[in-house]
């Protein structure tokens, strides 16, 4: 897969990305934001599968510090606003670099809150918003899941499997779980932003998240002016793992039916 470089944080970092689906798409790209402890490799086929079934381009890339891009150094801890970090710096300078513009946001969990902070910062740049669990404000469900990780990531073969994704996966671990544990995120909560959305947004949830409760979604569909909810029974926290064909229908047919959007200037 290819690399290119953003500036980041005073020098530059790393970024694996890849092209998927259909080269030649009439449609807005789509760009998919991955998880909390994801990578382009974490999100399997699904991407691939999604473009070539509604005949759509993809972006699917690793944010620094995942994957395969420039790690985050251990003791750089993340801060209480790390997404809002991603979505208003590395995001912007990745689209720049790539030559995006106004694309489709496809984001799942963490990645669904970059794509929710970025349509707020910049509404002019952006065609629409699928997002899958993602966080507007903490509940103690998310952080009870969180420590049950962390007990997983000591006690479990977790990083061994999470090394088959990412250059470290120590780094990658620490870094999303002692920032979601920390004291100071739990007052956490971009509700505020949700009103600056006004592209068309597609909040999906798995009825059984393990991570939230449907209130994530409903609170979205209440604030933001275009804004559907979608929950999904027998789902958990990754609606495109455990109900793929679902996702995969609505989201596309999603997009499709708001091509004649166009992005305030």
């Amino acid at each position: 897969m290819p690399f290119t470089h953003i500036p980041w944080r005073g020098g530059s970092a790393e970024i694996d990305y890849q092209w998927i689906g259909v080269e030649h798409s009439s449609h807005p790209i789509v760009v998919f934001l991955h998880e909390g402890l994801g990578s382009i490799s974490m999100w399997r086929d699904f991407p691939q599968r999604f473009c070539e079934a509604h005949g759509l381009r993809g972006l699917v890339f690793s944010r620094v510090g995942y994957g395969q891009s420039t790690p985050r150094p251990l003791d750089a801890h993340l801060q209480p606003d790390y997404l809002h970090e991603q979505a208003w710096q590395a995001l912007p300078a990745l689209l720049s670099v790539l030559d995006v513009e106004k694309p489709w946001l496809f984001g799942h969990s963490d990645g669904g809150s970059i794509a929710l902070l970025y349509a707020a910062r910049f509404p002019e740049r952006v065609s629409g918003a699928v997002v899958m669990a993602p966080h507007i404000f903490v509940e103690d469900i998310t952080i009870e899941g969180i420590r049950k990780a962390k007990e997983a990531f000591t006690q479990t073969d977790l990083k061994a499997r999470l090394a088959r994704h990412h250059k470290d996966p120590e780094s990658v671990f620490r870094g999303w779980n002692d920032a979601w544990l920390a004291p100071a995120f739990r007052s956490w909560n971009i509700e505020a932003e949700l009103p600056k959305i006004h592209c068309p947004v597609l909040a999906i949830q798995g009825e059984g998240d393990e991570y939230g409760t449907l209130e994530q979604i409903h609170g979205i569909a209440r604030q933001a002016p275009n804004a559907t909810s979608l929950p999904i029974a027998d789902c958990g926290h990754s609606p495109h793992r455990d109900q793929p064909e679902a996702v995969s229908r609505a989201a596309g047919e999603f997009i499709k039916g708001n091509a004649a959007y166009l992005p305030r200037r």
